[in-house]
């Protein structure tokens, strides 16, 4: 059988930078930093007290009064997102297609303020006053589960939760269904939100998150010396994948198409990535054979770019062992610079990012990066974003656990 071919029709995004796909890419582009003393809670006694969150959301702009207090953030993201998607790409679900229509979502840790909110009611009143929708608000296939039955979609309905790699691969996962026909169209990305007290409390624990308290909007540094953990951010990126034919004829807008994907496992630490990047390097090196591309082929890499010292020492080994001499011509950059880490929202946002920045060859900056560190020495589109010729981009994501996912795109040219 015939591999179908893969586009990108639809484009969602909610995130610190903006409800809206457009006013997050105009945010983007111009270096706007999402990050922002926490809102959510009194986070004066936190080691870390920043972050970004999304804040020009209201529930009620999008759902009524009683559906929106039984919705987690993380679900009124996603469907948000996934509603914006649908509608950018144009696609008309009926009787006739919701059996082809799919929707495969990531998360990484589901409702977690659901989950404190309920056990704190627990402790003060008794287990009798834990709401009826604890579980359903909580549990993290509801995305995709509230995306299916909003829009109509009746194929396949997966969630994935792999950690900071689960948007990249619910994506990952979309376009497999549709390469091997179970879909035509599949709503996919990631959603996550877990700014709480037990959420930033245990990145914080971890001496994962960067604590430059008095300065938000230069906390997050991808690659520079200065950098000292990541920002945790939250917000959804959804996209509609499409197969290829099926898109061309009902001329829907195409921004990209996706060619390859790969995922691949440490087997190494429950948090770090080894020294040399092996696991991400044969994650690039899987998803560049998946696609049939040289490494020479590529153009432009959205790095997964943490901000933490290891990860992007680590991830730039990677991308050294897999292009050689070519990484030095490579344009890389880590938009979580500006947008924090979404966690399993992350591969979403950035997957969107790269169809995108192929779409107006264009090549995000990375923000806050003022003296590249010596092992962080390749070009990281520093601090302004970049018109280049860009015909092949791919997308990276790397989670605990030793999860890597890899997303590689093509410009579309009609």
């Amino acid at each position: 059988m015939a591999l179908r071919r893969v586009v990108v029709t639809g484009i969602g995004l909610v995130t610190p930078l903006g409800t809206g796909t457009e006013k997050t890419w105009n945010n983007l582009l111009n270096g706007k930093s999402g990050v922002a003393p926490i809102t959510r809670f009194d986070a004066s006694g936190f080691a870390s007290q920043i972050a970004a969150e999304v804040k020009d959301f209201e529930a009620l702009d999008h759902f009524d009064k009683k559906s929106a207090k039984h919705l987690d953030y993380f679900v009124q993201y996603g469907i948000v997102a996934a509603r914006m998607a649908v509608d950018d790409s144009g696609l008309v679900i009926n009787a006739d297609n919701c059996d082809r229509v799919g929707v495969i979502t990531g998360c990484g840790m589901g409702g977690l303020p659901t989950i404190e909110n309920n056990h704190n009611v627990y402790l003060k009143k008794g287990a009798k006053r834990i709401s009826p929708f604890f579980i359903p608000m909580a549990i993290p296939n509801m995305p995709s589960g509230h995306i299916s039955m909003q829009i109509g979609a009746k194929g396949p309905n997966l969630s994935l939760s792999t950690a900071c790699a689960a948007g990249t691969h619910a994506v990952g996962e979309a376009y497999h269904a549709i390469q091997l026909g179970s879909a035509d169209m599949v709503v996919t990305g990631g959603t996550e939100s877990v700014i709480c007290p037990l959420g930033v409390g245990g990145f914080a624990s971890m001496k994962a998150l960067s604590t430059r308290n008095d300065d938000p909007e230069k906390a997050s540094r991808p690659f520079d010396k200065d950098r000292d953990g990541f920002l945790i951010a939250e917000g959804a990126g959804m996209l509609v994948l499409e197969e290829y034919e099926h898109a061309i004829n009902r001329g829907a807008e195409i921004y990209a198409e996706v060619i390859g994907t790969g995922a691949s496992s440490d087997a190494h630490h429950i948090a770090a990535p080894p020294e040399d990047g092996e696991g991400a390097a044969r994650c690039m090196r899987m998803a560049l054979q998946s696609a049939g591309l040289q490494a020479s082929d590529v153009d432009y890499i959205n790095a997964h770019g943490t901000s933490t010292p290891l990860n992007d020492r680590c991830e730039t080994a990677a991308i050294k062992t897999v292009f050689g001499e070519h990484a030095k011509s490579l344009a890389i950059s880590s938009t979580k610079s500006m947008t924090g880490h979404a966690l399993g929202a992350a591969g979403g946002l950035e997957a969107a990012f790269t169809a995108m920045s192929l779409k107006e060859q264009i090549a995000p900056p990375t923000m806050n990066l003022e003296t590249a560190s010596l092992e962080c020495d390749l070009d990281y589109v520093p601090n302004a974003a970049r018109k280049m010729d860009m015909n092949i981009a791919i997308s990276n994501s790397f989670g605990f656990g030793g999860t890597n996912g890899v997303l590689v795109m093509k410009r579309f040219k009609s």
